[in-house]
């Protein structure tokens, strides 16, 4: 059932926004999920993937293999991790790539940005509301004046 009138429901218009989607957009569709120890550690389920992250493929036919993430081809929807290639017809190395959604971040590349992004997605900061009944009373009491 569609709730939200403003948001189209057709495969065709998804496909295209999906498909033509800026760069900004791009980043947040390309997230992985984090390892156990890091959702522990963290509060966070998932994180836009970046450079320099190192990964552990889980699905498809590389799986169990771990790498550094050395490119993110947001233009493709696919990463580039270390020692993930194959070998072409001329000798040549060439890196295969493979879909964020199939892998899982064992170990963060930790800057202030990603510091930052982790304080605001910390599920133990929200508790399940999205105000405090302080808030509500506070907001109630200066409508009422």
């Amino acid at each position: 059932m569609k709730f939200n009138k403003a948001v189209s429901s057709s495969r065709r218009k998804n496909r295209k926004a999906h498909f033509s989607a800026p760069s900004s957009r791009r980043r947040k569709i390309m997230s992985a999920t984090l390892s156990d120890e890091l959702r522990k550690k963290f509060n966070v389920r998932s994180m836009p993937i970046r450079k320099d992250d190192e990964v552990q493929v889980f699905r498809g036919i590389h799986n169990n293999r771990d790498g550094k993430v050395v490119a993110v081809y947001r233009k493709k929807y696919v990463i580039h991790i270390d020692h993930v290639n194959r070998e072409r017809n001329n000798g040549a190395s060439v890196m295969l790539g493979i879909s964020p959604s199939n892998v899982i971040i064992t170990k963060l590349h930790l800057d202030p940005d990603r510091k930052r992004l982790l304080g605001r997605k910390n599920r133990a900061n929200k508790q399940g509301e999205k105000f405090t009944a302080k808030e509500v009373e506070e907001s109630a009491a200066t409508e009422l004046d």
